[in-house]
């Protein structure tokens, strides 16, 4: 008896011990969640299939490239991203109970069966072709067999100078090239990379851009903020001379030098430079003494007759320098310390007109001296308003100019009534050109044409912030002036 009862004992001990113990859960579960993406462009990749070592569900992304995974017993698992034509992605992931792990696969493609495209086929301009005009269009044709995102590099040479040009990460099969030289061979091959295989390479391909076409127009536009320089020919068509990341302006053509010469500006300082009639070939040619004025807009210089020489002012200076730069001489000041703004040099360079004024641009006067720096002649003084534009005849006996007839002066220097005057040397006399200005408006920047049977200028409101037109007018005929270039200003005709 004695030993069942300890037998009893026994059993009811276990029995509590067993109660007060918690029963362990060993099935707990987690999920795991991602995304796939290209390796390449970040892009959601569908269909992939993801699956795990130890085994788990296997599951494809959508759309989206998202995928999950549910009732993931908790435990460490090697999880794999797996598609054809792609180089699979393996990422370690730790399953907690009731947690998510996130995963994002980046799949990069296999180029163990991926071919390189086809050799690019130059298709315009066709090899050695000539006459092309500018700006022009480059044309090629390429495949791939495995339908690859391609990526092109243009290289450009050509047979006037060491200029390399190289055109990166070009996507079309286009490249349109904008800053071409008149009358030179270019070079051109492309090249092809599918960013799988090594690159390709087409043949060499070469064009000649047409010649430079004869464009006795020269004038100013605004082009980003930036006064920028075109030629322009009998029909109107216009061909940038100058950059547009620069300030040029004031152009004046020497035919017998066959250069043009402009203002631009040089850090702080605006300095004369000289280029070919296409463009090419630019030359600063004031260096320790800037051309400057009371203001910048309406400065302006003129060359001698052979385009050997330029005369320009520097404040209430007169300088004369050769078309290289060398021989920079004064030949004049001011007795009154008043600012020259414009200058012209006869054709005989026997005469110079200035027009001069003080620091705000009034209590202006234009008046001729010759190259001794001796005033000759007086063509206008003590009137209120603007005065500008001196242009000498090509037999140095009349002289063209703008006057402000309002007479009115203020601080922003706006004029409200600029007209066209002819001085005569015969007669000592100045004469309106009746030009039948539109009422509200100014004549500005006057020239003679190369005939003198005509006169080009500037036409603009006085409001000062309008747009500038370039018209031209008949001398002496009624109801001749005509819009020649629109949105243009300081125009030169030789």
């Amino acid at each position: 008896m004695k030993y069942l009862y300890k037998i009893a004992s026994v059993l009811f001990l276990l029995f509590l011990t067993a109660c007060s113990e918690e029963k362990i859960d060993e099935s707990q579960f987690g999920t795991v969640s991602g995304r796939v993406v290209s390796a390449d462009t970040f892009t959601p990749m569908e269909n992939v299939k993801v699956f795990s070592s130890p085994t788990s569900s296997i599951v494809f992304t959508g759309a989206d490239g998202k995928f999950t995974i549910p009732n993931v017993k908790v435990g460490e698992y090697s999880f794999q991203a797996q598609k054809d034509g792609y180089i699979a992605k393996f990422e370690a992931v730790t399953v907690g109970a009731n947690k998510a792990a996130e995963i994002v696969f980046e799949l990069k493609k296999s180029t163990a069966n991926n071919k390189p495209p086809t050799v690019p086929v130059l298709a315009a301009p066709t090899d050695n072709s000539t006459g092309q005009v500018i700006p022009l269009d480059l044309t090629w044709t390429v495949t791939d067999p495995d339908a690859d995102e391609l990526t092109f590099k243009i290289t450009v040479r050509n047979n006037k100078n060491s200029d390399v040009k190289i055109y990166d990460a070009v996507k079309e099969k286009k490249l349109t090239l904008t800053d071409l030289l008149y009358g030179v061979k270019y070079y051109w091959q492309v090249e092809v990379t599918d960013g799988v295989n090594t690159p390709v390479l087409s043949a060499l391909s070469s064009f000649t851009t047409m010649a430079f076409p004869t464009a006795r127009y020269l004038l100013v536009k605004k082009v980003n903020d930036n006064n920028v320089i075109y030629a322009a020919d009998d029909t109107g068509k216009q061909y940038q001379l100058t950059s547009s990341d620069k300030n040029s302006w004031r152009p004046r053509r020497n035919n017998q030098a066959n250069k043009i010469a402009y203002i631009a500006t040089n850090g702080s300082q605006n300095d004369i430079y000289t280029m070919n009639l296409d463009g090419t070939g630019a030359k600063k040619v004031t260096s320790s003494v800037p051309i400057a004025g009371f203001n910048s807009n309406y400065v302006g210089f003129s060359w001698n007759t052979s385009g050997s020489e330029l005369i320009y002012p520097n404040f209430d200076k007169l300088y004369k320098i050769s078309s290289d730069g060398s021989g920079l001489t004064k030949i004049y000041q001011t007795p009154t310390g008043k600012f020259i703004s414009e200058c012209d040099w006869s054709a005989d360079g026997k005469k110079i007109a200035l027009k001069v004024n003080d620091s705000d641009g009034y209590g202006a006067e234009i008046y001729i001296i010759n190259l001794s720096g001796v005033l000759t002649t007086s063509i206008i003084s003590g009137e209120d308003g603007a005065l500008g534009s001196v242009n000498f005849s090509v037999t140095g006996q009349k002289l063209v100019y703008t006057k402000d007839v309002s007479g009115f002066e203020n601080s922003t220097y706006r004029q409200l009534d600029s007209r066209i005057f002819e001085y005569s040397f015969l007669t000592s006399t100045s004469t309106q050109i009746v030009t039948e200005k539109t009422s509200g408006t100014n004549d500005l920047d006057v020239r003679y044409s190369p005939n003198e049977s005509e006169l080009i200028f500037t036409n603009t409101s006085n409001d000062g912030i309008s747009a500038k037109n370039i018209l031209k007018t008949s001398i002496g005929i009624a109801n001749s002036r005509q819009v020649l270039f629109s949105g243009s200003s300081m125009p030169d005709w030789e």
